[in-house]
């Protein structure tokens, strides 16, 4: 019984050391550092190399980095977070095929504050005074792939979308004249 008492002490001793020397084992990871919207493509300047432990997190290599750059982002990822294998896609289904990119320079009131890249927006026909018509709905849930510089002048105005490539001549056409709107869908990021 002894023997079997000094066994056991000594296994569960080696066991532990064992654990602690594991636990100390890191392996380079990517970690997110600016935020990168739902189907926005990441760049080198968004993701940064960190030391994390080997078991546990399904996490991107830092070796991987550059098949990551070569990706898309499936959610929006705020900067802080560790990059794993299902946040990121291979194709964007927002800049597929059947999709267009349309710049839109929207005077103040034409666009709430706030929207962001990543965020959803209807894009609304708003007739002007002068025209004919009412105000209809263009693109139900577009998704917004950039916006302008607000540093420079407060409310740039400026915003990229991306709709169905169906909608687009229509959108396009309003935009020209003016007589476009965009309304933030709030809860949809």
């Amino acid at each position: 019984m002894a023997a079997l008492a000094v066994l056991l002490i000594l296994g569960g001793a080696l066991a532990t050391t064992l654990l602690v020397l594991r636990s100390g084992e890191r392996v380079s990871a990517i970690r997110v550092t600016q935020e990168v919207g739902a189907g926005q493509q990441f760049t080198k300047e968004a993701i940064e190399e960190v030391k994390i432990a080997s078991e546990g997190v399904d996490y991107v290599t830092w070796s991987q980095r550059d098949e990551v750059i070569k990706s898309f982002a499936a959610v929006t990822i705020l900067p802080g977070t560790l990059l794993t294998h299902q946040m990121g896609l291979k194709a964007s289904s927002e800049l597929g095929p059947g999709k267009a990119t349309i710049g839109l320079a929207l005077k103040p009131g034409q666009m709430p504050a706030g929207v962001k890249q990543g965020d959803r927006v209807q894009v609304i026909f708003v007739p002007s005074r002068s025209s004919q018509g009412e105000s209809r709905v263009l693109a139900a849930n577009a998704f917004v792939f950039a916006v302008g510089d607000r540093s420079r002048t407060g409310n740039s105005g400026q915003i990229t979308v991306v709709v169905d490539s169906g909608a687009a001549r229509e959108i396009v056409s309003f935009a020209s004249s003016g007589e476009i709107a965009v309304a933030e869908l709030t809860g949809t990021r």
